[in-house]
C-alpha cells in the first residue's frame, strides 16, 4: 500500500509546474493547482502570479486536505485509493467517487448505489465488496471507466483534444502497475 505522502509525490511528478495553457478550461496551474482551487484555500481571489509562486508544501497540503482526507478516499481499499486520488486531483473529488460507484453499479452491486459522488457506508461496502469479488478487475474497470470519460469531454468540447494523449498516459500508469 502507497502512503499518502507517496501517492502525492506520483501526482506532483504527473501535473509537472506551472501551466497556463490556453485551452486548459482550469486556467493558470501550479503542480496541478487551479488558481480558483488556490483562492479557495487562501479564501481569497488569487492572481496568476500568486499561483505560479506556488510551494509545493502548500499545493501537498490542498492535495492530502481537499481531494484525499475530505472526500474520504482515505476509507477505501488500498488498491483503488491511488487511482481515485489522481482521478480526484485531475476531475475533482465527486467525479472519482462517481466512476467507483457507476463501476460497482455496473458489476451489480446490490443494492444499487446512488452515483452522488459521496463516500458514505454504503459507497464503502460496495468498494469492499467490489475488491473482494472482482479483485484487479476492479482498478482495470475502473481505469475504463476514467479513458471513456476522457473521449465523452473530448467529444462535447474538440478544443480538449490536445490533451487527450496526456490523459491517456496518465491512466495508462495505473495499468502498467497492474502487470
Amino acid at each position: 500500500m502507497k502512503t499518502v505522502d507517496e501517492m502525492i509525490d506520483d501526482i506532483l511528478v504527473r501535473e509537472g509546474g506551472y501551466v497556463d495553457h490556453p485551452e486548459d478550461r482550469g486556467g493558470p496551474t501550479k503542480f496541478g493547482i487551479t488558481q480558483s482551487t488556490l483562492s479557495r484555500y487562501y479564501g481569497r481571489a488569487v492572481t496568476s502570479a500568486e499561483v505560479q509562486a506556488l510551494s509545493v508544501e502548500v499545493a501537498r497540503e490542498i492535495y492530502e486536505r481537499n481531494y484525499y482526507t475530505a472526500p474520504s478516499l482515505n476509507s477505501l481499499p488500498d488498491l483503488i485509493q491511488p487511482f481515485l486520488f489522481d482521478s480526484a486531483v485531475n476531475h475533482g473529488p465527486r467525479r472519482a467517487i462517481r466512476f467507483l460507484q457507476s463501476v460497482c453499479n455496473q458489476a451489480r452491486y446490490t443494492p444499487r448505489l446512488s452515483e452522488d459522488g459521496a463516500v458514505g457506508p454504503n459507497t464503502r461496502r460496495a468498494a469492499n465488496w467490489a475488491e473482494r469479488e472482482m479483485g484487479n478487475v476492479l482498478l482495470k474497470a475502473l481505469i475504463e471507466e476514467r479513458r471513456n470519460f476522457y473521449r465523452v469531454i473530448v467529444q462535447a468540447r474538440p478544443s480538449q483534444s490536445v490533451f487527450l494523449k496526456g490523459w491517456m498516459n496518465r491512466v495508462n500508469e495505473f495499468e502498467k502497475e497492474l502487470a
